[in-house]
């Protein structure tokens, strides 16, 4: 079996009648779909596509967060021959027009969106045919049921070459306009069966629908997995409902981003003191009850390895859920090589290392120490972008990261920074922020941070606070958490080169988040705007000279 559309024909075949989705309907009810019944749906959405006489090969755009019709719009795309250009479902209007105008779509699914989808919708050409999923905001858009209900089924199954171009993946956005990665069938093959050989994936194994699927890690992690080994897939509802969403689901792999792992050790912490719990984990007997307790009541009791990509995780946290009894996967990779890159392989704990590369994938690094590499699921290209192709991969075809990193004589891989992070102080200095930020992050009072200073004597700290740690603040202990900041700062000082010395630490009151742009839809720090936004309190705050500076408001003085 060549391309992944095969592999569903496949299951479809075998297992016709075992549940493969699961779609939360709110009031605690959820829609299934069997194998079979999933193809159906597809075949009969995909009998419409092709009814619309659309040329062939046509991008059809996905604009939804997480849900089951997602999935079945990407199976019909390609069983109507043609190619899906997933949408992010957290953009601005501009993003949105860039996304769909560079991409040539030429039809729209719409689904599962926030109110922020006023604000996006602005940026969709009227004149773009669209098609709306059952869940979706837009009443007014042809409806996906409506479709399916009347239209005539594609016969047959429709088959796809691996060399096709399968997908058009856009890169979050962090750094300048987002660039659309060509992704073949191929790629979107060898990417999840190496993966999942790694891991030991089977088709009895459950996987819990929730980070963005329109980004590479989840397409990987739970749509294309699922589809390669035959695992089921359960959907988060919302964020009011996530943990009652793991619950159900059970889920033998669990996939998260750093961020959203702080959270989850932070949200234990609540209910338990970091010494309290370090405390009953040695005792014999209690520690075993208090660590089942704990993952059941995250829903993670049955969760065989915690995987996690998009930036390194710290030693203590990793450490910290060892105690616990989950054993966290590092991934390294990107867009452009459809997650196929480095992973830690089970038992090879390596703290700051983010692993080895996958069978078949090459590494190396440039001159500059600039991370490259070769790998079966590199893209084709950047569509409608043949400078920045050429530009991000060498003349032998290794990808260019843009991350640094060394690599042990083992050939594990250490991420020390990106190239584009790297910045100058007042004193000639060059600072990477990535591991001063890992140092930072191990503390129960922050959630997130940024360093920063270019142009100044000492690089700082930028720091959101806890959940607990804000509402100590708002509860009149703003002197107590002032205290451990304060502690936690020359604690990180004394193991730093003079340098890298931290002058402060600055704490916003403001969320970071991908709803007001401050972070990507994978939970990712958009540095330069975030730089922008404080750029004109930066001077005010040096001039302070305290080791903690609190910030009323998004650029206050």
């Amino acid at each position: 079996m060549d391309t992944l559309l095969e592999y569903f024909y496949h299951w479809e075949n075998t297992r016709p009648d075992k549940i493969w989705l699961t779609q939360p309907m709110g009031e605690g009810k959820a829609k299934t779909w069997t194998w079979k019944e999933a193809g159906e749906e597809a075949r009969l959405m995909a009998g419409h596509l092709k009814s619309m006489d659309l040329p062939d090969k046509s991008h059809i755009g996905i604009c939804s967060k997480n849900c089951a019709w997602w999935i079945l719009a990407d199976l019909a795309i390609w069983m109507a021959g043609h190619v899906s250009v997933p949408v992010h479902a957290v953009l601005t209007q501009e993003t949105v027009r860039h996304t769909l105008d560079n991409s040539q779509v030429r039809l729209l699914f719409v689904g599962k969106l926030d109110p922020i989808w006023n604000e996006m919708k602005k940026g969709v050409p009227g004149d773009l045919p669209k098609i709306a999923f059952p869940i979706s905001p837009e009443p007014s858009f042809k409806g996906w049921d409506e479709i399916t209900g009347s239209a005539a089924p594609l016969t047959g199954r429709a088959q796809r070459s691996a060399r096709e171009m399968a997908s058009i993946v856009y890169t979050s956005g962090s750094t300048g306009k987002p660039k659309g990665a060509m992704i073949s069938f191929n790629a979107m093959l060898q990417a999840p069966k190496r993966f999942a050989d790694v891991l030991g994936v089977s088709r009895e194994d459950r996987v819990i629908s929730y980070m963005p699927l329109s980004h590479v890690y989840e397409r990987l992690a739970v749509e294309t997995i699922s589809l390669f080994a035959g695992v089921s897939i359960w959907f988060s509802e919302s964020l009011e409902t996530f943990v009652d969403d793991v619950k159900r689901a059970r889920p033998t792999f669990f996939f998260s981003v750093p961020r959203l792992w702080v959270k989850f050790q932070l949200g234990v912490f609540e209910k338990m003191p970091p010494h309290k719990l370090a405390r009953l984990l040695k005792i014999p007997l209690i520690g075993g009850l208090v660590k089942k307790k704990i993952l059941k009541g995250l829903g993670l009791e049955s969760v065989k390895y915690g995987i996690s990509a998009g930036a390194p995780l710290s030693a203590e946290i990793l450490k910290c859920y060892r105690k616990l009894g989950v054993e966290i996967l590092e991934v390294y990779s990107m867009t452009e090589n459809f997650g196929l890159s480095h992973v830690t392989r089970p038992g090879q704990f390596k703290p700051g290392y983010v692993g080895t590369p996958h069978e078949g994938v090459e590494q190396r690094l440039s001159e500059q120490g600039e991370i490259l590499s070769k790998s079966p699921s590199n893209m084709l290209g950047y569509y409608n972008n043949p400078q920045a192709t050429k530009e991000v991969f060498t003349e032998d075809g290794f990808l260019r990261t843009g991350d640094l990193g060394i690599i042990d004589e083992s050939g594990c891989l250490k991420v020390t920074g990106r190239t584009k992070e790297e910045f100058k102080t007042a004193k000639g200095k060059y600072i990477l922020p990535a591991h001063i930020e890992d140092l930072i992050i191990g503390h129960p009072d922050i959630e997130a941070c940024m360093v920063s200073g270019s142009g100044q004597a000492q690089p700082y700290g930028l720091v959101l606070l806890s959940p607990n740690a804000r509402e100590s603040v708002n509860g009149g202990k703003k002197d107590q958490i002032e205290k451990e900041l304060t502690t936690h700062l020359n604690q990180i000082n004394t193991t730093l080169p003079s340098h890298e010395k931290l002058a402060f630490f600055t704490v916003t009151p403001d969320d970071w988040t991908p709803e007001n742009g401050l972070m990507t839809p994978t939970m990712k720090l958009k540095r330069g705007k975030l730089e922008d936004i404080y750029d004109s309190s930066v001077d005010d705050w040096y001039h302070r000279r305290t080791e903690v500076v609190w910030a009323d408001r998004i650029g206050a003085e």
